[in-house]
């Protein structure tokens, strides 16, 4: 599979050759949907916590005569159907996380270029390199390859400027090769890739 190469100029800058072990491989929506809950899962805190009424602060003296007030029988005020008691059942600090083999996490991962290249919304530029830091710069420049939607994957360091000159414009990621994840490539509507990117994913994900 072979695709143009562009810059951010909007030139031509050749052509580049995909492997078909990478990008290649026919969707699997079971495996994208399974990768994004393990993803998900794994970013929660799980630091949620209500008091049970062994945790409230308050006295543990009888609340009332047990007869001849009129009340219905309570021992005390901190069991979970008086106002300021403890919580029956509510949640405790726990962990989210699910497990998924690392064969089928790299799986999803080509999938999910795949998938980009599939539905011709893969763009790869010669590389992600900014002379200024003004957004303006950049945002002309998306504008003219009609991106308005997308997560930008760059090689091991991300350049300064571009990072800086990216920042601000709406629905643009900046990830370097590392960062590279299924949730965000299939969040954004364009995935970019320069050819360092595309290079060190190959040797990654064939590895």
């Amino acid at each position: 599979m072979k695709l143009a190469v562009k810059t951010f100029d909007g030139k031509d800058s050749g052509e580049i050759t995909l492997d078909k072990d990478v990008f290649g491989l026919p969707e699997r929506a079971d495996i994208l949907n399974a990768m994004v809950k393990y993803q998900l899962a794994n970013r929660r805190q799980g630091s949620h916590k209500t008091k049970t009424r062994a945790e409230v602060s308050a006295t543990g003296k009888k609340a009332f005569a047990q007869k001849g007030t009129g009340n219905a029988r309570a021992s005390t005020l901190v069991t979970p159907r008086h106002r300021g008691g403890g919580t029956a059942h509510g949640p405790v600090v726990r962990d989210h996380s699910i497990k998924m083999n690392k064969k089928v996490r790299t799986l999803a991962l080509k999938t999910a270029l795949s998938s980009k290249a599939a539905a011709k919304k893969l763009i790869i530029v010669k590389d992600a390199v900014a002379k200024t830091h003004k957004t303006k710069a950049m945002a002309d420049a998306f504008a003219k390859m009609d991106v308005s939607n997308a997560v930008i994957v760059t090689g091991k360091e991300i350049d300064a400027n571009f990072d800086r000159a990216t920042n601000n414009i709406p629905c643009i990621d900046v990830l370097n090769i590392d960062g590279a994840n299924v949730y965000d490539i299939l969040r954004r509507d364009n995935l970019v890739l320069t050819e360092e990117a595309v290079k060190e994913l190959t040797a990654k994900l064939k590895g």
